[in-house]
């Protein structure tokens, strides 16, 4: 059989969210192949839209993202079994750490073609513990059996190499998940108003949440005249998940403005003149590139990840991480520079998406990997 006449494409993920807002224009093109594309997520607010707006088919998962009960987590790999037999898919995608690991497993089990994306390493690499480390020799064994694992950057990579963790299996390192360059295009900064920095994240403990919450805290108790935006869903699956009462209590102090979750982040980014994540650990950010598409720079952590989606002191600038005080001096030094010279950092960010950082690179690289299954 022909690759783009391939009958079953299997994408998994912890959400429906992350694969619709992340995995669309791949979703597209395996579709315009001819392929029957299915995703098998958790049902959420985005499960619809993945049948509805992108044609595919849709398998409700039952997976918690902060469950680490064993009877729960082996309820998910049997469904995830009988899923699999039931329509034997020709090659399986697999994305986020769960999904890595389970998705994996069983495809290996059932000699099924897979790919692993690691997209960031998370809790199981920030965090240790007995767990974490079973996380982490989980993974080394299902990735010797994959047929491809992806890489967002150069340092996620070589823990992986160093720790023993790629089993053999050809690496490719991708630009993130991309971005589509003609959706997000340059705007010019705001004119008027304060300095507004914008923060989009799921609202995790992980992803520095608190830190931009201090930071901002900090500027406004400074007499500071600055504007700071939160955007992102609340009520992730996630054990270091921030909790709605702790962003009550940030909106009730004037700390920032939350506003909630979108669908479509560039009319906020156009409001920002900065976007800033300081998150503990990213494969490559989707927010830091699709603000830099969009003529904005950054403030990130100097993690690996984070690092490697600006290019420091031209497109964004680096900060500590955990550390609430370096945040804010950052900030604080963004905020007095003259207007000019953040517009150029803009330029220079959009500039470096356009060189590096297209979709499109993504996008076949996938299908490359499509091409070349044992199908």
């Amino acid at each position: 059989m022909v690759w783009w006449l391939v009958s079953v494409v299997f994408l998994t993920s912890n959400t429906s969210w992350y694969l619709y807002n992340f995995r669309a224009s791949t979703i597209r093109a395996l579709r315009e192949r001819g392929n029957r594309v299915v995703c098998l997520a958790p049902s959420d607010e985005f499960s619809l839209r993945l049948v509805d707006e992108l044609g595919v088919e849709h398998i409700a998962l039952p997976l918690d993202g902060k469950s680490t009960g064993l009877q729960q987590e082996l309820a998910s790999i049997w469904f995830i079994w009988r899923v699999m037999r039931q329509y034997s898919p020709d090659l399986v995608f697999n994305f986020t750490v769960k999904l890595n690991i389970y998705s994996g497993l069983v495809c290996a089990l059932q000699k099924i073609p897979f790919a692993n994306n690691i997209s960031g390493l998370g809790t199981a690499f920030i965090h240790d513990s007995w767990l974490f480390r079973r996380v982490r020799q989980a993974y080394g064994v299902v990735n010797r059996r994959a047929q491809h694992l992806f890489f967002q950057n150069e340092e996620d990579l070589s823990v992986f190499r160093n720790g023993g963790l790629l089993g053999g299996a050809p690496v490719t390192l991708l630009p993130g998940s991309g971005v589509d360059l003609q959706r997000f295009q340059a705007s010019p900064l705001p004119q008027e108003g304060p300095v507004t920095f914008i923060m989009i994240a799921r609202l995790l403990g992980d992803k520095g949440v608190r830190e931009y919450a201090e930071a901002c805290r900090s500027l406004k108790a400074n007499g500071l005249h600055v504007r700071c935006l939160l955007v992102g869903p609340l009520g992730v699956s996630n054990r270091t998940a921030i909790s709605e009462q702790e962003v009550s209590q940030w909106q009730a102090g004037s700390t920032l403005e939350y506003l909630g979750v979108t669908d479509d982040v560039r009319p906020l980014i156009e409001q920002a003149h900065v976007l800033v994540l300081p998150s503990y650990r990213e494969g490559m950010p989707r927010t830091v590139l699709e603000a830099a598409a969009m003529g904005r720079p950054s403030i990130v952590t100097e993690v690996p990840g984070c690092r490697h989606a600006i290019e420091p002191e031209v497109t964004g600038w680096l900060c500590k991480v955990r550390d609430a005080q370096s945040l804010a001096e950052q900030m604080e030094r963004v905020l007095l520079m003259d207007s000019a010279d953040r517009q150029l950092a803009g330029q220079a960010a959009r500039q470096r998406m356009e060189s590096r950082f297209s979709e499109q690179r993504v996008v076949d690289a996938y299908l490359d990997c499509l091409r070349k299954s044992p199908l």
